[in-house]
């Protein structure tokens, strides 16, 4: 279906520092003096531990992944470890854009509970899970000191080992377990003897450092590949961010001279006689169901972990029957976000090969190019799928990651491939995903798409059978040449670029800027349409939420027709999105 549109994008073992602690290097343009001062975890500090462990863990990843062995060899720690991170930093950005308009900056306690929470929604994988329980563990403690408490950070770590371990199931030694709990056991015993988050970070590196070094010594598997615990070395990558954070010293790189791991081929899980499925999901439930869920999946499968609180967890298990261990959810409260991974599942297969198909079934072929839009509600997922554009949800308050970005563009599985974040804070998440994919030999254009309006209006161009550059250019145009709005609902008072706005006020944002404050809907809509067409435009589009009525779409389609005789005007139901009313104007 095409969419309407009118005629006319190998490091050498560490050295050791005084006290048998690794040498550390200061940032570029700082003494070393300057980091001697203390520091605690403030929310700027808080801030700059979660980029500067997803930097980290960027440029480790696909070493990490390479020595992944336990608990299954599937090559992904790395990723995952990244993956639950980025959503960490996601939701510390949100905290701090929450107060960008005004003079306060985030307390420590948002910035740390935000940490742990967005860790929480996006954990992936056994090692993710566990890493956000930590985070979880040390928001415990961080939020319940007094900002600025210099004695925090080592009982914050001891919390985190402890959460952590009763998290999983069944706990082994040599594992990610036994490296946090080295790194809480160094940092209380720093605390006794030096004052100052940084001396204790630093102690937590060193013993977590020493305490890695020693796991293929604990885990038969890891000795015999010839390699240190995955998740473990993440863990690593996290605590020398934090030292990083606190004092501006780089720690040292762990060596990377144990032999990596050689992948094995398709079938081995299932020789091994491990689960064949690993099945991860968001859970709303009380805790007493999910102490009966953790006993039913335990007679299910192995490497079970499930963390979080308060009414919010995320379930990670390893099965052979994947509907059962979602049906134990289901039973247990409201599962969502599920996701059911086949261990033995080539990377590169198709999402349309089911497990009955038969043997001599090949992936289907590739395509020349593809589209994939980030779109805000199932109403557009499925106007763009069916303009041949493979599409990520993008959930109110759950914006997507890289990961699956990538995911979507290998889902897509062209040569080429359009694009398009449809968001302006996606740009990074969406650069990021671009990179992966050239990585993986797809040529990527990345369309700057800022709103779901400016993607329609490239997708409504793009024609895959002209070559690629000139595609790219004629989508980029077409998007460039939208004006986006959006209607939104103010949850609190706050200063704008149209005065002050109280709690329930509608918002008419032009182009991210808030453009017009009203107490109608539709009033306000009007007022937004009349601002945007006052500068010419040939096509109006909608896209109504799934709580606004049909006549706000009547009302303002007679409003364009009645002022602009010339003006064209498109309708759509976008369904569950994050505002009521999204406008543009080509």
């Amino acid at each position: 279906m095409a969419i309407p549109v009118p005629v006319p994008r190998g490091c050498p073992p560490a050295p050791s520092g005084p006290g048998g602690y690794p040498a550390c290097s200061p940032l570029p343009g700082r003494s070393k003096e300057d980091h001697q001062v203390p520091q605690t975890l403030d929310a700027a500090a808080v801030r700059s531990w979660c980029s500067l462990a997803l930097e980290a863990l960027g440029r480790e990843r696909e070493e990490i992944d390479a020595i992944n062995v336990y608990p299954v060899a599937d090559g992904d720690t790395g990723t995952n470890l990244y993956l639950t991170v980025e959503s960490a930093v996601q939701a510390v950005e949100a905290v701090f854009a929450a107060h960008e308009t005004g003079a306060s900056v985030p307390a420590p306690a948002d910035a740390v509970r935000a940490m742990a929470h967005g860790a929480l929604i996006g954990a992936r994988g056994n090692s993710g899970t566990i890493l956000a329980q930590l985070l979880r563990g040390m928001a415990e403690v961080l939020a319940a000191r007094a900002p600025g408490d210099a004695d925090a950070l080592a009982p914050a770590l001891r919390r985190a080992a402890e959460l952590a371990r009763e998290a999983v199931a069944h706990p082994v030694e040599g594992t990610i377990l036994t490296v946090a709990a080295a790194a809480a056991d160094a940092a209380l015993a720093a605390e006794r003897t030096a004052a100052g988050g940084a001396a204790v970070a630093r102690a937590a590196y060193a013993g977590a450092r020493a305490a890695l070094d020693a796991t293929p010594g604990q885990l038969a598997v890891l000795r015999r590949a010839g390699v240190v615990d995955a998740g473990g070395r993440g863990l690593l990558a996290v605590l020398g961010a934090l030292v990083q954070s606190l004092t501006g010293e780089t720690p040292a790189a762990f060596p990377t001279g144990h032999r990596r791991y050689e992948e094995p081929s398709a079938g081995s899980r299932a020789t091994e006689g491990g689960p064949a499925f690993e099945v991860i999901y968001l859970l709303e439930a009380d805790d007493s169901a999910v102490a009966r869920l953790r006993d039913r999946l335990d007679g299910l499968g192995d490497s079970l972990v499930v963390v979080g609180g308060d009414g919010l967890w995320n379930v990670h298990v390893h099965v052979d029957d994947a509907g059962a261990a979602v049906e134990a959810g289901v039973e247990a409260g409201r599962p969502y976000r599920i996701r059911i991974t086949h261990f033995d599942a080539p990377a590169a297969a198709s999402p349309s090969t089911s497990a009955g198909a038969s043997a001599d079934e090949r992936p289907r072929e590739q395509v020349q190019r593809a589209v994939v839009a980030v779109v805000p509600g199932e109403g557009l997922a499925g106007l763009c799928a069916e303009a041949g554009a493979t599409t990520v949800l993008a959930r109110p308050g759950e914006p997507p990651a890289s990961g699956e970005l990538v995911e979507a563009i290998r889902r897509a599985h062209a040569r080429e491939v359009v694009l398009l974040p449809n968001d302006a804070t996606l740009r990074h998440t969406a650069a990021a995903a671009a990179e992966q994919a050239r990585s993986e030999g797809v040529r990527v254009a990345l369309i700057p798409t800022r709103a779901a309006v400016q993607g329609i209006a490239a997708l409504a161009v793009h024609q895959p059978d002209r070559r690629f550059d000139e595609d790219v250019v004629a989508m980029t145009s077409a998007a460039g040449a939208t004006r986006y709005a959006e209607l939104a609902v103010a949850e609190r008072q706050s200063w704008t670029m149209a005065g002050i706005c109280q709690a329930g006020d509608v918002l008419g944002l032009i182009d991210g800027d808030v453009a017009v404050i009203g107490a109608d809907l539709a009033a306000t809509a009007e007022a937004v349409l009349a601002r945007m067409l006052a500068a010419g435009g040939e096509l109006v589009t909608l896209v109504i939420g799934e709580d606004v009525p049909d006549t706000l779409a009547e009302r303002l389609e007679i409003y364009v027709r009645d002022g602009h005789l010339a003006v064209d005007t498109m309708v759509y139901r976008g369904g569950r999105q994050s505002v009521p009313l999204l406008i543009g104007v080509e």
